[in-house]
């Protein structure tokens, strides 16, 4: 009987000191736990400036079984590893980190609950690595986003996990150029089972998340999955417009009754001027960010440009 082909996928940045590990992990766990699953490895590479390329073009000479796709540059972290799942052939695809920080030895307990009927089974973190301030951030957001969002988001999930290929095949139908894995496993709706893990350390090299990616991952899932930005500018604009009527009623009141008497001071005027000025501010970067994953897909643009591909 024909072996099932499970594929893994490793996407990598700047990985030259985890590359090779991370290969030499995944070929031993089939051919010793794994022995009954045929495989295959999907490198793909954005636009690493350290000698990870070369390492792939290495291993993908030796082994047939391990193909590579190099994009021109960096598409994001979102991106590249949703366009390598497009581009497996196996019955199931397992997406995982190159740098050690997704363990390899939790992929049979996927494999397992596959095997069980999931077309979905997923890591979730028993415990975060980030700092205080971060953890606590981190918590409100998902709290926020799960209480007004139709789709509750799965805290504590980075992508890592074991894909079926009818899920994948959907995936391929979505065209969907600003992807958020994270979230499209929670709204699809397909049987999934979560499976907790302790996160590991890189074994080399730093890391390439910042500020700047959280930000952007934080924005990508609150436009995708809420209204309440949109809806709180509503909301607050009418409020302050019928406070405003209010005031300047009371204002002229006032003005007509107490004129000689009734001096009313530039500070408080002043700061709520600022004040409102902020407001609006503030709700117009929200509205630029729904605009901005507006704009985003209705372009259409590809997930990544190809610049090579190995073994396919």
């Amino acid at each position: 009987m024909k072996k099932k082909i499970i594929s893994i996928v490793l996407p990598s940045y700047n990985e030259e000191g985890n590359i090779e590990k991370i290969y030499l992990e995944v070929t031993k766990l089939f051919k010793i736990q794994l022995k009954k699953y045929d495989y295959e490895i999907v490198f793909i590479d954005n636009d690493s400036k350290d000698k990870t390329r070369d390492i792939i073009r290495k291993i993908c000479k030796k082994d047939k079984k391990s193909k590579a796709i190099f994009n021109t540059k960096n598409f994001g972290q979102f991106n590249s590893p949703y366009y390598g799942l497009l581009n497996t052939k196996g019955d199931a695809a397992v997406s995982m980190a190159s740098d050690f920080q997704d363990p390899v030895d939790i992929i049979p307990k996927f494999v397992k609950a596959w095997e069980e009927g999931y077309k979905i089974a997923i890591g979730v973190r028993k415990t975060s690595t980030d700092n205080f301030i971060l953890r606590n951030i981190k918590k409100l957001y998902y709290n926020l986003i799960n209480k007004f969002s139709n789709v509750d988001q799965i805290k504590m999930f980075t992508g890592f996990g074991l894909y079926d290929k009818d899920f994948i095949n959907i995936l391929r139908k979505l065209d969907d150029p600003t992807p958020f894995l994270r979230g499209i496993v929670a709204e699809l709706g397909y049987k999934r089972k979560e499976i907790p893990f302790e996160q590991g350390k890189r074994t080399s090299g730093k890391t390439s998340n910042n500020f700047y990616s959280l930000y952007d991952a934080a924005m990508l899932s609150f436009t995708s999955y809420t209204k309440i930005g949109l809806r709180l500018a509503t909301f607050f604009g009418g409020i302050v417009l019928i406070i405003s009527v209010v005031i300047a009623i009371v204002y002229l009141l006032m003005k007509l009754i107490w004129w000689d008497r009734f001096q009313a001071g530039m500070i408080p005027m002043l700061l709520g001027m600022l004040f409102l000025g902020s407001v609006q501010i503030l709700f117009i970067g929200i509205i630029g960010e729904y605009v901005l994953a507006i704009n985003q897909r209705s372009m259409k643009r590809p997930l990544v440009i190809e610049e090579e591909r190995i073994n396919f």
